[in-house]
């Protein structure tokens, strides 16, 4: 403002009252607050601009979702409704859908290997965790495991196994869990026809790591197996492909488990065709609130029924009668109300209502304009879940009702999207809604991570007659919320300063390093500038004292970094090469001293031994580290000689008393000569 003022003789020497009485200041000063609000808006970038600019570059909030549990019916067939509820403390999870579960165990597990049958039936009880190779030292293709049941699901249903695995190696995860590397493995059950292949997915990877196998059994008639030690219903696993990199040590089996998820139903909204008469059992727990809408023409808005608990009623009604077990049911008769549903698709809808919700179920007005924000009572939503109900006025002053789900973009529909961890919709294009009362529809809300609880735990239901609990043998996963913008912005930033393209020696070993399904335990690339070409030596972390880098190895490491070098680099993966290395040396020790020898030959292992140490391909063996290392020793007073020599001077060569190993040179201790003195001043 006095930069504008001082400018003002320069432009017009007429304007001489520069006090705030002047309407030419008054005017001076708006303008020049417009300026700065505009200076601001300008350089402070909002929410939805940064949103947009995160899409751009591939970037969208992650969405959240409710954590999954697998849990263990007893030996009792029970029936299950669609969200039945099961409780762990103040968690609240529930089924999605109506299904049969228990009466099913396993009596006994054997494999078939090496030609003969191997009882494991010990894996299917949780108290004794003992692993074992399922599939023997060496599996092969066509090994299998029998299990043996007293029971099977109903034909065509699904069931899930989860199984756990001594794993000793850190083994990268893969994108997809259902894909296998190293192995293949058949499901199969035993119907009066014969072993008939059912459908898989096996998140172990072929039992290499723990996780869960989901079974789609046959629709066809189970018959008793005879061939296994035990009759009984079979279930088989037969090994299709068995390239293992480790072989499988399975600690547990737990069978026949069905999934819950963590979210608790406070409304729900149930659509039916008309059929006169609805028996409906209401999910939400004690006494609830009933609301019925019904639709009396194709095309037609959705009208409300009440509940009339006679038949002397006229008008919109239903008759409403209350039965057992928070289950009622509704008739709908127009000789004797005077209007009834018409017979179209999606006629009738009931919502039901816990006492929380009913409470607050009207959340606001519609208003017009864009972006408009309205609160929902609750926060952390589940999306799926949520509707509303939103009630408009016809010409002739009646209500009518539509059910709007987020994200709808019909012409002349409301459109809103919600926001569901703060609880708040906000209206993008009102269409024909102006003015309308928005009501709660459908609603669940959830914990998030709360809901990835460990394993080993007991559930409590609501099942109408059963007092029993429920194990969960494997933890809850997938619980989160969904993204912040922060949290959004935090992985652009972390990714743009990950490198992808593999440019220099390190980036190479980080991308081979972390190719997925694998165990890698040790990398060294080396660059040869003049070919342009990348050496990759590469120690898998497996079973066996001097593992090979097997095929499937290097398909996979090829994979990975044929998609991340530049096109003119090429590479070429090296197998690890392992030389021993001889040791002779004279050591003088302390006295009182048992056990000199025994720390002077472990000292000196642990040194040589690259494979089990922090030392890496073609890192020298210096005479200075070995003799020191002995001589830190508290036993040592010092050594009187030492000599060293790689056993193959092809792969490693020895100079001026050090070992310098090759590129993809491994060195391990070979024949130790030890001369023990005792020390006597």
């Amino acid at each position: 403002m006095a930069d504008a003022i001082a400018a003002i003789p320069l432009i017009s020497d007429e304007w001489t009252n520069h006090n705030p009485s002047d309407p030419g200041i008054t005017i001076l000063e708006n303008l020049t607050a417009f300026e700065a609000l505009q200076g601001i808006t300008l350089t402070n970038v909002n929410d939805e601009a940064k949103r947009a600019l995160l899409k751009m570059a591939g970037f969208t909030p992650a969405k959240g979702k409710c954590a999954r549990m697998l849990l263990e019916a007893g030996e009792r067939r029970l029936h299950l409704r669609a969200n039945q509820r099961f409780s762990l403390g103040n968690l609240v999870f529930e089924t999605r859908k109506a299904m049969d579960v228990g009466g099913c165990r396993i009596d006994g597990i054997y494999s078939m290997y090496e030609g003969k049958f191997h009882e494991f039936t010990y894996l299917a009880d949780r108290e004794y965790r003992v692993p074992v190779h399922v599939f023997g030292d060496d599996p092969k293709a066509g090994d299998s495991i029998y299990f043996i049941c007293n029971d099977l699901p109903a034909p065509g249903s699904e069931t899930s196994f989860y199984i756990k695995i001594d794993s000793r190696y850190n083994r990268n995860v893969l994108m997809d869990k259902a894909d296998n590397i190293f192995a293949t493995v058949r499901w199969e059950c035993y119907t009066k026809n014969g072993f008939k292949e059912i459908r898989a997915k096996d998140y172990t990877g072929a039992l290499l790591a723990s996780g869960e196998i989901k079974l789609r059994l046959p629709d066809e008639e189970y018959a008793i197996y005879k061939g296994a030690p035990k009759e009984g219903f079979c279930l088989r696993a037969v090994l299709v492909k068995a390239n293992y990199d480790v072989r499988p040590r399975v600690t547990e089996i737990n069978a026949f488990l069905f999934d819950v998820w963590q979210k608790e139903t406070k409304s729900i909204m149930m659509t039916f065709q008309n059929v006169g008469h609805l028996h409906i059992t209401s999910p939400l727990e004690g006494e609830g609130y009933v609301l019925c809408f019904a639709k009396e023409g194709k095309g037609e808005s959705y009208r409300r029924y009440e509940l009339a608990v006679t038949k002397r009623e006229n008008g919109r009604y239903c008759l409403y009668e209350r039965g057992r077990n928070n289950s009622f049911t509704l008739t709908f008769d127009r000789r004797i109300f005077g209007y009834e549903p018409s017979r179209v698709k999606d006629a009738i809808k009931v919502v039901m209502y816990n006492e929380e919700v009913m409470r607050q179920y009207h959340v606001g007005h519609v208003l017009g304009y864009d972006d408009q924000e309205i609160e929902i009572p609750f926060a952390h939503i589940v999306p799926e879940s949520f509707s509303l109900i939103a009630k408009r006025t016809d010409d002739r002053g009646e209500e009518f009702f539509d059910f709007v789900r987020p994200g709808k973009k019909d012409d002349d529909a409301l459109t809103y999207h919600l926001l569901e961890n703060e609880g708040r919709i906000v209206i993008e294009d009102a269409g024909d809604f102006i003015g309308a009362e928005l009501y709660v529809g459908g609603l669940a809300v959830t914990e998030g991570p709360k809901g990835n609880v460990r394993a080993g735990n007991r559930f409590k239901s609501n099942i109408t007659g059963y007092n029993g609990l429920f194990y969960n043998p494997a933890p809850g996963s997938g619980g989160v919320f969904r993204e912040k913008l922060e949290d959004v912005a935090t992985r652009f930033r972390e990714d743009v300063y990950t490198p992808y393209t593999c440019v220099t020696e390190k980036d190479y070993e980080n991308a081979t390093v972390n190719t997925p399904g694998l165990c890698i335990k040790k990398v060294r690339a080396v660059m040869d500038e003049l070919e342009n070409l990348v050496h990759i030596s590469v120690l898998p972390g497996t079973d066996g004292k001097f593992p090979d880098l097997s095929e499937e190895y290097r398909r996979a490491i090829s994979k990975t970094l044929s998609d991340r070098r530049l096109i003119t680099t090429r590479f070429v993966i090296l197998s690890p090469v392992y030389v021993a290395v001889s040791v002779r040396t004279t050591v003088y020790v302390k006295r009182h001293f048992s056990d000199c020898r025994e720390q002077v030959e472990k000292r000196i292992c642990d040194i040589i031994n690259y494979p089990e140490s922090e030392k890496n391909f073609g890192d020298p063996l210096t005479f200075e580290e070995v003799y020191s290392g002995i001589e830190e020793l508290d036993c040592v007073e010092y050594v009187y000689e030492l000599f060293m020599r790689p056993e193959n001077l092809k792969a490693a060569a020895l100079r001026e008393s050090n070992i310098y190993p090759g590129e993809n040179c491994l060195l391990y201790p070979g024949r130790i000569s030890l001369e023990i003195i005792t020390y006597d001043k």
